[in-house]
Parts: structure tokens; sequence; C-alpha cells
């Protein structure tokens, strides 16, 4: 990798973290909000007002900026050999790729229930999350509208984790990736979808937009990013999800 300048680093990757916002969300917002909504049987989808879209676009923005800084930290530290990031994909064998995948996931994760719900303190929810959920009822854009302080304490994951577990670039790569996918996907609005999706297995152990659709009007459920395990470990699960009761209330929401 060529060695260049930190503030170059942070430039370039503000500008990819930004095309990619605008490509991913946008394109993701242009798809499912331009339609009507996907149940017949539920009534006319919300239509978010551009006050709030713009709102959540100034956030991710500064986002943007802040997780940039963070890459750049990254790949500085790396050129100094200061990482455990490794390009070789032979050098921990093909098969660590994938685990080393799944566990960033499965500690990310952990890492985003426990400073999300923290987040959600009365004592520091106006400094931390209240940017995040001026949107009650979300969008793609509120993907990324982190409130300054709470992108700088996400950052720390990434940041954290290179210098302490091997990780190819192909791995790097992927868990962002997902997160930017993961993170849209949750982000559409309930109306977006038929309300009985998903009421399969895959609802019981993966977050999914329902999930999250539902801490955005309740606050006090699924804090989870990908799994559902630690909201049914600290009760956090709603416990009226995927039962007929909830789905005739949130119907009247």
């Amino acid at each position: 990798m060529l060695n260049h300048t930190f503030w170059f680093y942070g430039v370039a990757f503000f500008a990819i973290i930004l095309m990619r916002y605008f490509l991913v969300a946008g394109g993701t917002y242009l798809f499912f909000y331009q339609r009507t909504s996907l149940d017949i049987n539920q009534k006319a989808p919300h239509i978010p007002s551009q006050d709030s879209i713009q709102k959540d676009i100034q956030l991710s923005i500064i986002s943007a900026s802040i997780f940039a800084i963070a890459a750049a930290i990254i790949i500085s530290a790396y050129n100094c050999q200061l990482t455990q990031i490794y390009d070789d994909p032979n050098q921990f064998g093909l098969w660590y790729l994938g685990i080393s995948y799944a566990l960033v996931l499965l500690l990310q994760d952990t890492y985003f229930y426990f400073t999300h719900r923290l987040f959600h303190h009365p004592s520091l929810f106006h400094w931390l999350h209240q940017g995040h959920h001026r949107s009650r009822y979300p969008t793609p854009w509120t993907s990324f509208a982190f409130d300054p302080l709470e992108a700088i304490v996400s950052s720390f994951f990434l940041i954290g984790i290179v210098f302490i577990m091997p990780l190819h670039f192909i791995t790097l790569i992927a868990v962002l990736t997902t997160m930017t996918v993961w993170a849209v996907l949750n982000h559409l609005s309930l109306d977006r979808f038929p309300l009985a999706f998903p009421h399969h297995w895959l609802g019981k152990w993966f977050i999914g937009p329902k999930h999250h659709s539902i801490h955005h009007l309740k606050y006090t459920f699924h804090y989870g990013l990908y799994f559902t395990f630690w909201d049914n470990i600290f009760h956090t699960q709603d416990p009226n999800y995927n039962t007929p009761r909830q789905l005739k209330q949130l119907e009247k929401i």
C-alpha cells in the first residue's frame, strides 16, 4: 500500500464513505420510498418530511468525517506496522477469513448492544443519541445519522479491533459492507414491508427492519445490531414481538 500522509487518507476516506452513503442509502430510498406499501392491507405509508431527511443527511456528513478520521488512523498505523492487519490470505489459512469475519460481527454486535443501551440512559441520551432518534419513522438516510459523540464511540470498535485481532483487508471490507447494508435495510420503516415480515426463524435470531422500527417507536426494546441474543438474555426484546396483538398495535401507530 502506498504510504501517504494522514490527512490524504482522511480526505480520501471521507469522499469514499460519503459516496457510499449517498449511493446505498439514496438508492434504497428511491427504490422503497417511491413505491406504495408492499402490504395492501396496511394503511398508507408514512411520508418522511424533507426537513427530517435533511437533518439526517447533515448528521451523516459529520459521521462520515469522524469515520474517515478513524479509517485514516487505522491505515496510518498499518503503514507503521502497528496493527494486526495482514495482506496475505494464506498467512492464517483461507478458513480464518470466514472465522474472523463471523467473530468480528459477534464482537461488534456485543459492543453495539451495550453502548447503544448506555446511550439511552436519560443522562446521556441528549448528548449521544437524540439526533438519531429525531426520525420516529426512520428512512435509509437515518442509517448513518449519528450524533458526533456516538460516532466517535462507535469508531473506537474498529480502531481497537485491528490492534487486537489479525484481520485481512478482505475481512475488513466484508465487515464494513455488512455494516452498511444491514444499517440501511434496518432503517426501512415498518410500512415498507408487510407487518408479518419476518415471522419465521430469521426474525428470532437476526435484527431486521421490524426490530429497529419498533426501537425507534418505543426506545426501550431491541438494542442489538445484527443478532437478537443479547436482547433475549437481558429481556430487552419486545415481549409482544411477532404476536397478533402487536401487529394490531403497530397498524394504529
